[in-house]
């Protein structure tokens, strides 16, 4: 039987590779992995920037805040894993960044508010 939060995070990510690709970003990979570390998305920006995208899912205001819950050690590993990802890229990029997306719950039930933050770390 699947865990039910490992399928809420399934289903957060995907609702941010839809939002993103709604705001003409492009999603290159889903949990990317490299020796590095682990990626939720990597997607080419409207800019042609490589962004690895940190999701961060909150099911109540209990748990904290999502942009307070990641650490500098995590940070780096994603970034590293970005730069990995970037060395094997065939699609032309100007730079590398980690932006995190917020999900929390919605006002409404079953919908969620996501919230990016834009380079929360340089590439």
């Amino acid at each position: 039987m699947a865990d039910p939060r490992h399928e809420l995070g399934h289903a957060a990510e995907q609702a941010v590779a839809e939002w993103l690709t709604a705001h003409d970003w492009r999603i290159l990979a889903t949990r990317y992995r490299s020796p590095e570390g682990e990626i939720d998305l990597v997607a080419l920006d409207p800019g042609r920037c490589l962004i690895g995208v940190e999701v961060r899912l909150r099911r109540s205001d209990r748990t904290g805040d999502p942009f307070a819950s990641v650490r500098p050690q995590h940070l780096r590993r994603v970034s590293a894993a970005l730069a990995t990802f970037a060395r094997g890229a065939t699609i032309p990029h100007v730079g590398l960044r980690v932006d995190l997306v917020a999900v929390v719950p919605g006002p409404c039930p079953r919908t969620w508010q996501l919230t990016r933050l834009p380079a929360i770390t340089e590439g």
